[in-house]
């Protein structure tokens, strides 16, 4: 395998790592500042970085040693929405504070990145099938940094609150929840965005794909 798509393997492997040790302290009902609670931000903080630097890494080495390929350009994004669909769940169903009806990121948030990120992999595929490969476009690029800042912002929210600092400081829970949401409106907007984006590049390949 080359270089560049073991990074982006990379960050297949770190999704469900990071989604188990995200929800074990759930699962286990355990408080804020329980030793397992503390330990898991020990490991998904940099296990997060790790993985959101990999999609940097496989660009870099896939442009350092020629190993760009049509193949990369749609393993890359695959990967993305892998992690990203899979810490999305995470912020999703979980929330600090007691309204937990509303998890960090909202759940229409959710359903409307699901719905763009399902359309653009048939999208992918069906281009695919007529020969064409659909490389990451600068809308896309921004839509992913985005996520990526997004998802820190919760993780630093579940943090706050594994680590027992929320209460021990009695933070504001709650405003940090409406700006995590803030952002990930944004996230939203900005997918929507880059699918119109990518739909006016390709859609008359995948006109074609239909026909």
């Amino acid at each position: 395998m080359k270089a560049s798509n073991k990074f982006t393997f990379a960050r297949i492997i770190a999704a469900p790592i990071f989604f188990v040790i995200y929800f074990i302290p759930v699962w286990l009902n355990l408080p804020a500042g329980h030793p397992f609670s503390i330990a898991s931000v020990c490991f998904l903080i940099p296990l997060l970085g790790f993985a959101e630097l990999t999609d940097y890494w496989d660009g870099h080495f896939a442009r350092k040693n020629n190993e760009v390929s049509d193949f990369g350009k749609m393993f890359d994004p695959f990967a993305d929405v892998f992690l990203h669909l899979s810490t999305f769940t995470c912020f999703t169903f979980t929330g600090a504070t007691d309204e937990s009806r509303f998890g960090y990121m909202p759940v229409s948030c959710y359903i409307i990145i699901l719905y763009r990120e399902f359309s653009q992999n048939f999208l992918r595929m069906a281009c695919a099938k007529q020969g064409t490969a659909v490389a990451a476009r600068k809308g896309g690029k921004i839509k992913t940094v985005f996520y990526v800042i997004s998802c820190f912002v919760a993780l630093a929210q579940e943090s706050l609150y594994r680590l027992n600092l929320a209460a021990t400081f009695d933070l504001p829970m709650q405003l940090f929840k409406y700006i995590g949401w803030g952002f990930f409106t944004v996230c939203v907007f900005l997918a929507l965005a880059s699918f119109f984006d990518y739909m006016k590049n390709f859609g008359h390949v995948l006109h074609d794909a239909a026909q």
